[in-house]
């Protein structure tokens, strides 16, 4: 099984110790940054990258389960903002990231 997928503002990882999926979207751009962390399920890891649509990928990543975002824009409030949803989650995807 592929364990890495990407697209041009997305990626999905699968973490064989857990057995759990995650993908991140980031955007950047001259307004800053912004990083959405989700664990998503194995059908959602599947039907990623079978669009036509780069934004139909993040689209069907959204429905997944948040863990983490970070927003650091210059339309923000007083700074950057980090929001961990789900820790657990968190620490995995960071590992899965690692390997």
């Amino acid at each position: 099984m592929k364990t890495k997928k990407h697209g041009s503002c997305w990626s999905a990882y699968y973490d064989p110790d857990t057995g759990r999926y995650f993908a991140e979207i980031i955007y950047t751009s001259r307004e800053g940054r912004e990083q959405y962390d989700y664990e998503i399920t194995e059908d959602i890891y599947a039907r990623l990258g079978t669009f036509s649509e780069d934004y139909e990928n993040e689209r069907l990543i959204k429905t997944g389960k948040i863990a983490y975002s970070f927003e650091n824009t210059m339309y923000g409030t007083l700074g950057p903002e980090r929001t961990v949803w789900d820790e657990e989650a968190n620490e995995a995807m960071q590992k899965a990231v690692k390997k």
